[in-house]
């Protein structure tokens, strides 16, 4: 999304330059102040925020950045934030960027509450620490996780360089096997991607896990489903449960090489901004040329799958780019959703920043500038993409690994059970979602 503005405005540095100077009845501040710093917060917004008419007409200037930020914010913006690239400390933090896992706090029909470990990065503070997705927290530095107190929990290791946590393995409706671990704030390592080849009914299912989508993803896409072309692969299960999204080219790349059908001419996403940013539409060719790194959309239809259905797993930190793939690929196929509710982020959005050398103002702003719909003119699912099958993926524990055909997920899907809860909930016997760490999660650093 950094590129696809090029034919719609003039470079970002004379615009951020001259924004101000062309309001007769902008205020004035001193050069270097918080003051001068929000001014160049407001008018940047007011040329590129999606919801621009929605901001005060009178801010108060004299607001810390941060503050002053939010305070122009709509009300509906979930997503929007702002940091000081000098300051690593106003940077959005979660538990999976500090540390590489996150858990869910579930209760079982019984009523007892159980704290379950659903996702370990590969190469993160948390695998090397010895955590696995399916493992239960007991204790997290010291204290006994309860539904009141998760949330709370949460946010004070977001404060933290070292976490002690207290884990054991399901067995039977117990924990045992409980030992104490030591996880240190530090970084996770890119994250490959996961693919295996199932029986289906006779025919030969292929799996893929993604995780994210970052700019310079196509060449192993394109490998993956070469794997899956050449071994015979006739239907297609995308895992994008965990997934918080990236580039929008990564996933026009993916979903290129999924359906027949379709040519480098057809319409993949339109990207509709305020009265400033207007209208903006893209084909899969071109949005997938937007990544210099990426495989042109010739070269990646030779490996296409030429599916006519595909199914996709989901969860409530589905969100962005992950969305698109499952939004914009249903003008061209059937797209079976399975799983939970996605986290409704219908939108895109480039940094904005100061570009002058030498460069003034630290600040960095990553605001909301697009909704997005697909080639029908389908979009606003700001209340998140429901499946057409409800599949609570707790609903045996312990989780098993991503991948694993017996996955709850993965074999509702290999089984056929999802077509006896088409339209149901499946209640997973009274198991409920109390809290999540990852829910609602901000991609940090990442834009659509």
């Amino acid at each position: 999304m950094r590129k696809f503005l090029k034919l719609q405005f003039i470079a970002i540095i004379i615009i951020l330059i001259s924004c101000t100077e062309n309001d007769e009845n902008a205020p004035v501040f001193p050069e270097g102040s918080t003051e001068s710093v929000n001014l160049w917060v407001q008018d940047s917004l007011k040329r590129y925020y999606y919801w621009a008419d929605q901001m005060p007409a009178k801010p108060d200037y004299h607001l810390p950045v941060k503050d002053f930020f939010k305070s122009l914010l709509a009300p509906q913006d979930r997503f929007s934030f702002i940091v000081n690239t000098e300051d690593s400390s106003s940077y959005p933090r979660s538990i999976r960027n500090m540390y590489g896992f996150d858990y869910t706090v579930i209760q079982q029909a019984n009523g007892e509450v159980v704290t379950v470990i659903k996702l370990v990065l590969n190469n993160s503070p948390a695998s090397n620490a010895g955590l696995e997705r399916g493992m239960i927290i007991t204790k997290i530095n010291g204290k006994t996780v309860t539904a009141g107190n998760a949330e709370a929990i949460t946010s004070t290791m977001k404060d933290l360089t070292v976490l002690d946590l207290t884990v054991g393995n399901w067995n039977n409706g117990t924990v045992t096997d409980e030992k104490d671990i030591k996880v240190y704030y530090g970084l996770s390592f890119e994250q490959s991607l996961l693919s295996k080849i199932f029986e289906k009914n006779g025919k030969k299912a292929g799996y893929l896990y993604i995780y994210d989508f970052p700019d310079g993803m196509t060449p192993k896409l394109s490998q993956k489903f070469a794997e899956f072309k050449a071994a015979g692969v006739q239907e297609l299960i995308l895992d994008l449960r965990y997934n918080y999204g990236g580039s929008v080219s990564a996933a026009a790349a993916l979903c290129s090489l999924i359906p027949s059908g379709i040519t480098s001419a057809s319409p993949f996403i339109t990207f509709k901004g305020n009265k400033n940013g207007g209208e903006v539409k893209r084909t899969f060719s071109q949005q997938i040329a937007y990544d210099p790194k990426a495989l042109d959309f010739n070269t990646l239809r030779t490996n296409a799958l030429g599916l006519n259905k595909v199914y996709i797993l989901t969860s409530n930190s589905t969100a962005s780019a992950a969305e698109i793939v499952i939004n914009n690929l249903k003008p061209y196929m059937q797209v079976i959703q399975l799983g939970a509710v996605t986290l409704g982020k219908d939108m895109a959005g480039f940094t904005v920043e100061d570009k002058r050398k030498p460069q003034k103002i630290r600040w960095q702003m990553h605001p909301v500038i697009y909704k997005v719909f697909n080639a029908n003119g389908v979009g606003g699912y700001n209340n998140g993409i429901p499946p057409q099958v409800s599949v609570n993926e707790y609903a045996v524990l312990p989780l098993l690994p991503l991948g694993h055909p017996d996955e709850t997920l993965i074999s509702s899907v290999l089984n056929g059970t999802y077509f006896k809860s088409v339209n149901q909930k499946m209640s997973a016997e009274g198991v409920k979602i109390l809290y999540q760490s990852d829910v609602p999660p901000i991609a940090v650093g990442r834009d659509l």
